[in-house]
């Protein structure tokens, strides 16, 4: 399916009374939800879970020769405050939902003051339904935390500021 396609079918189902549309041809899939919850998602330990509503975000798609215009509304949840601190930044080395927390009912990771090892798993970034752990790179004390927990993050968005050492 093309992008203008899906594009099309969004711009359909914004402008529609559909609560939700679900479309499955061969190994592709798209789901779209208006719904404040979501549809249960069964991992890969045969549990199942609620995942989060995820909020519409800008797309940043530029082909040759088509615009595309964001889908963002003005009521979505701004990012946590950008804190100047020094040290090396951990970024989220994919577009996902950032989970600063193992599981609901449990603490953080690590939080501002804690000491990170190298290796050692900071938070979780969940992409395409695949939980996949960050971890840190650098030894040293966290000084920064620079999202808020289930914040949808980008690309080589900052997560963490660590002053080595």
């Amino acid at each position: 399916m093309e992008f203008q396609e899906i594009q099309a079918l969004l711009e359909q189902f914004d402008q529609s009374s559909l609560t939700e549309f679900d479309l499955k041809d061969g190994a592709f899939g798209l789901y779209f939800n208006k719904n404040q919850e979501c549809r249960p998602v069964v991992t890969g330990t045969n549990e199942v879970t609620t995942a989060a509503p995820v909020e519409l975000q800008p797309v940043a798609v530029a082909p040759a020769k088509h615009e595309v215009k964001s889908l963002a509304n003005e009521s979505l949840p701004q990012a946590a405050p950008v804190v100047e601190a020094e040290g090396t930044e951990i970024v989220s080395p994919v577009v996902g939902v950032v989970y600063l927390k193992p599981a609901p009912d449990k603490p953080d990771f690590k939080k501002v003051g804690d000491r990170v090892e190298k290796g050692e798993v900071v938070c979780i970034v969940e992409a395409m339904k695949v939980m996949n752990e960050i971890t840190a790179e650098v030894a040293g004390e966290i000084t920064a935390v620079l999202v808020e927990n289930e914040q949808v993050v980008e690309y080589n968005q900052g997560l963490f500021k660590v002053k080595e050492g």
